[in-house]
């Protein structure tokens, strides 16, 4: 008697399931699946896109403050109840003149931007080939007065830890500014820039050393943060030493040296650009190891 119970129970569960979700044949099983699906997908962008941004943390405190509310209420804390509710009935209002300025970027980019681009975090307002551009004078230049540089492009790869160790800078990319981050005894030349979504995003920042032991013992630490970063993420880097001023250029673990000015901005534009990425997978001799390393 006690298995039939048991059984009935499952069974009305079951239907009060499918009654609830509207189930009525395989279609709407199918339904459901794209259904979350989809929302799941959004969901995961929207988080990937708030990973280390200002949003990302706002989003933490709310949830913190949702939590110290039920917590109140269990405990019946009359006054701090009533304070995190009234605070909570303005929430709305507040995150939206917090973040006017992302939404309105993301709600003109729904005008102009593909279904796949959406949610993604790549700004379309710089052009890829002026911060190429910049980028390699910027590097001629220190070349030329061997001051020491080391610039990180981030791509797929989140380097939010990296740059946490660094000092936000949020800059359009150009040779000047790049130029003045990397003047020698100030307060940002001692460390890795970072460039995000075709921005300076950080500076000053630490990097991961190598463990390589292949490589030229006279490789100085500079070169060996270059590679280190690119050896477990899919960011590209670009050296200046300081004792040659020649330039090299690392992606994937594997260092190129010395690279000139136009080798450089081919590089960068092939490791940038979608259709340099299925080149590059076609011919990874850019990947390839120079036959001699310098400092």
């Amino acid at each position: 008697m006690t298995e039939l119970a048991a059984i009935s129970d499952f069974g009305r569960m079951i239907t009060y399931i499918r009654e609830f979700l509207g189930i009525n044949g395989l279609w709407d099983v199918f339904r459901i699946i794209i259904d979350v699906g989809i929302i799941s997908y959004v969901l995961y962008k929207l988080m990937f896109v708030l990973k280390d941004s200002r949003a990302y943390q706002v989003i933490k405190g709310i949830v913190l403050i949702l939590v110290l509310s039920f917590v109140a209420e269990q405990l019946r804390l009359t006054t701090v109840s009533y304070l995190i509710k009234a605070f909570i009935s303005v929430l709305p209002f507040l995150l939206l003149l917090l973040f006017q300025p992302e939404l309105r970027r993301w709600l003109e980019g729904l005008g102009h931007s593909k279904v796949t681009n959406i949610f993604s975090s790549s700004s379309s307002s710089v052009d890829a080939d002026t911060m190429i551009s910049e980028i390699v004078h910027a590097a001629v230049a220190m070349s030329e007065q061997k001051v020491g540089a080391l610039i990180v492009i981030e791509q797929k790869t989140s380097l939010g830890e990296i740059i946490r160790t660094g000092t936000v800078v949020d800059a359009k990319v150009s040779a000047q500014l790049l130029r003045l981050i990397f003047v020698p005894n100030t307060p940002l030349h001692d460390g890795a820039v970072i460039i995000r979504n075709n921005k300076v995003h950080a500076a000053a920042c630490y990097l991961p050393l190598t463990d390589n032991t292949h490589l030229d013992k006279d490789l100085g630490t500079r070169h060996r943060a270059g590679i280190g970063v690119t050896e477990n993420t899919d960011c590209i880097s670009i050296i200046v030493s300081e004792e040659t001023g020649k330039i090299s250029f690392a992606r994937a673990g594997q260092l190129t040296r010395p690279v000139s000015a136009e080798k450089l901005r081919k590089l960068l534009k092939d490791a940038l650009t979608e259709d340099a990425g299925k080149k590059n997978r076609r011919t990874p001799s850019f990947f390839r190891k120079e036959r001699k390393h310098e400092r």
